[in-house]
């Protein structure tokens, strides 16, 4: 039987997963629930859409809620509602506050018996398995992570907010130098300056002082004051042209030592390339939906991260295939 899966949230990576769950025949999405009038979306595949306040009357017919809402204001409230009454998947991404995520989303997820998945994605979610396996096997050692090339979603929304600025999109990009070092064995102490660059393209508005939007970018506290910044001002036809997708990536390194007196240095990463961000945590998502309706169906509830889920749940294969085709 397949899984029934309910989106919540019709943006980016609403449609991200409404095209994955297209790749995998295991998988039918019942449905796309929107806080808009239900008539007035159009959705890529011709899917059902209603009102989400409706979801509940469809209870019965849901196996498994992805909620692709932000994790400002959205996922906070939603995640935790939604448990309550289905097994449920998000990505919340906010790092410092997922502690009190999980212990909400926990609590309404074991007062209805159901699985309750959270801050699945790359960032949190697979740079995060990644960092576990590595820390795991090399005790003695230590981590690296690199974000980039990539749109910075929150960043480009921080310049846009700059009076005179029309449109913009900020690239992190990590420094060559520091990643090499990284891999090399170095164990290099680096500061958040030496790791990363940040590159802004902006749209400014007709008569705007960009001398001024400049530095406003690159004295904004949080954002950029703490990194070596470049702004380049671009006209609105560059900025559809050469900048309208949302790539993003990065990698994942740990550097350890094993032996008697710590004489062997050992290299472990993981990278990826993304030509679009929203697209790829999409698909994480949809392998984390087939996880926690397997999960739920075991007689599991309450909150889980990704720590929590066995790889042989995440795959369409069965423990007899995955044995003999990627053992």
């Amino acid at each position: 039987m397949k899984n029934r899966i309910a989106i919540v949230g019709y943006g980016n990576l609403g449609r991200g997963v409404e095209c994955a769950i297209k790749q995998n025949s295991d998988m039918e999405l019942y449905g796309v629930f929107t806080r808009r009038a239900p008539e007035s979306l159009n959705t890529l595949t011709g899917a059902k859409v209603f009102h989400v306040d409706d979801i509940l009357n469809h209870k019965d017919n849901i196996d498994t809620v992805i909620i692709c809402g932000g994790s400002a204001t959205d996922l906070p409230v939603q995640t935790p509602a939604l448990a309550e009454h289905f097994n449920v998947i998000d990505s919340f991404d906010t790092h410092a506050k997922i502690p009190e995520h999980f212990n909400n989303v926990d609590i309404a997820a074991k007062k209805s018996g159901k699985v309750a998945m959270i801050s699945v994605g790359w960032d949190p979610g697979m740079f995060s398995l990644n960092r576990l396996y590595a820390q795991a096997i090399l005790s003695d050692g230590k981590d690296y992570t690199f974000w980039g090339k990539g749109v910075s979603q929150g960043h480009s929304d921080a310049v846009r907010r700059i009076e005179g600025v029309l449109d913009a999109r900020q690239y992190t990009i990590p420094v060559a130098s520091a990643v090499e070092a990284v891999r090399n064995g170095e164990n290099p102490e680096l500061t958040v300056r030496q790791k990363h660059t940040r590159e802004c393209f902006v749209v400014a508005a007709q008569g705007a002082d960009k001398a001024k939007i400049e530095n406003e970018i690159k004295t904004m506290p949080n954002y950029f004051a703490d990194y070596d910044t470049t702004v380049h001002f671009i006209s609105a036809e560059e900025m559809a042209r050469d900048h309208s997708g949302i790539p993003h990536g990065g990698s994942v390194i740990r550097s350890g030592k094993t032996g008697l007196n710590g004489e062997n240095t050992h290299i472990i990463e993981y990278s990826l390339k993304l030509d679009s961000n929203p697209e790829f945590t999409a698909s994480v998502l949809v392998a984390f939906a087939r996880a926690a309706l397997r999960m739920s169906k075991e007689g599991m509830s309450g909150c889980k991260t990704v720590f929590d889920v066995a790889p042989a749940y995440l795959s369409a294969m069965s423990g007899e295939e995955l044995r003999k085709n990627i053992l």
